[in-house]
């Protein structure tokens, strides 16, 4: 079972991954994760924070010679803010965030609550899953996500290779598909920022290369359509999360839904087998495994609730109605959670691979990979 954990604090002294269930024998290229490091760390409307990190990945356990040895992986990465002991304690909870409820769960105060449910902790979860795409490439896996709206603009997406759209989105300024369209994109975000609020918007993640079986129908927890669900819907800040056509199937006939299967014997040799569809309205994944075709994966971000003009709240020790208190933020953070959300994706697909093919050494999930697909081209 490959899975991880992270732990730190927002102003902590770090905040570390821990990964258990990676394979033995796959070398690293930790520049890979640091680049991802750095992505998240982009997009127009991010705020101060991002000017002090510069975040980059270090092992302190699992690697040897670059190479990962089968035992779990600790990854460091280093708050350079550091200065949790010097914070003051929050009174006025901020609306929308865990403030309010994680202070009266714990029975203490709002700083220990928020410094835990803040989006900095992702940085860890962005190390995790950067390790497991180099999984995934080792078996032409590939993943690429990008903003599909902000703030009610709609940029949707584009047909083609993901070697051509990850060059699209690295050009635009929102890592959105569509740079021509930047300039109306960052005018809003400059003028929601002077009005002091803040916007959210649509992310959306594609798998390419996957192998039609990954995942499984016969327990609901171990579907991957469910667990791709819960890891994205567990991202701070995301309210919705749809596979494939998601909620507009709902208002579609299923003659407009289903996606027809076809077969070219000439095509047998690919990851899907030969088997093709003309549509891929299910977004790669049936009955919780996947079906050969693309996975897409789309999350709707809320707008961020620290906002520089405060709703209303109270002051949790007078009790009098005050403003929510202002703690350095982003105007609009769609184009990280872009960066989150594939990364995090990537993970439930490796961990998915890895129950498939066996996790002890890469040299057997490759011999069990090419084992499975010559049977089932035999079928």
């Amino acid at each position: 079972m490959l899975r991880y954990w992270t732990a730190g604090e927002s102003h902590g002294p770090a905040l570390v991954a821990l990964v258990d269930g990676f394979p033995a024998g796959l070398a690293i290229d930790v520049s890979a994760i640091d680049a991802e490091l750095a992505r998240r760390q982009g997009g127009y409307g991010r705020g101060g924070r991002q000017r002090l990190e510069t975040d980059s990945v270090r092992f302190l356990s699992g690697l040897w010679h670059g190479t990962t040895l089968g035992s779990p992986l600790a990854l460091e990465v280093v708050n350079r803010d550091a200065k949790l002991e010097r914070l003051e304690e929050v009174e006025r909870p901020r609306p929308g965030h865990a403030d309010l409820a994680g202070a009266i769960k714990h029975l203490g105060g709002v700083r220990a609550v928020l410094e835990r449910a803040s989006a900095r902790e992702t940085a860890a979860r962005v190390a995790a899953g950067a390790l497991a795409r180099q999984l995934l490439s080792r078996f032409g896996i590939e993943v690429a996500g990008w903003v599909r709206s902000l703030g009610g603009i709609e940029l949707g997406s584009r047909e083609g290779e993901i070697v051509e759209l990850r060059r699209l989105r690295d050009s635009s300024a929102v890592y959105s598909l569509w740079p021509e369209r930047d300039a109306e994109v960052t005018e809003l975000i400059d003028r929601v920022g002077k009005e002091g609020d803040t916007l959210g918007g649509v992310v959306e993640t594609r798998v390419d290369g996957l192998p039609i079986g990954l995942g499984t129908h016969s327990q609901w927890d171990r579907k991957l359509d469910g667990c791709l669900a819960r890891a994205v819907m567990a991202v701070q800040a995301i309210k919705g999360v749809e596979i494939g056509l998601g909620f507009e199937a709902a208002a579609r006939r299923g003659s407009q839904v289903h996606d027809p299967i076809h077969y070219d014997p000439a095509l047998r040799e690919r990851h899907d087998l030969g088997f093709t569809r003309p549509t891929n309205n299910a977004g790669g994944l049936e009955a919780g495994m996947t079906n050969g075709q693309p996975l897409v994966v789309r999350a709707a971000m809320k707008p961020i609730s620290t906002l520089r003009k405060p709703l209303g709240s109270v002051n949790l020790r007078t009790k009098e109605a005050e403003e929510a208190a202002y703690e350095r933020s982003d105007v609009c953070a769609v184009s990280a959670a872009a960066v989150i959300v594939e990364n995090v994706v990537a993970f439930e697909v490796a961990a998915a691979l890895v129950d498939k093919f066996g996790g002890d050494s890469i040299e057997e999930m490759e011999a069990r990979h090419e084992l499975y697909l010559r049977l089932a081209r035999q079928r």
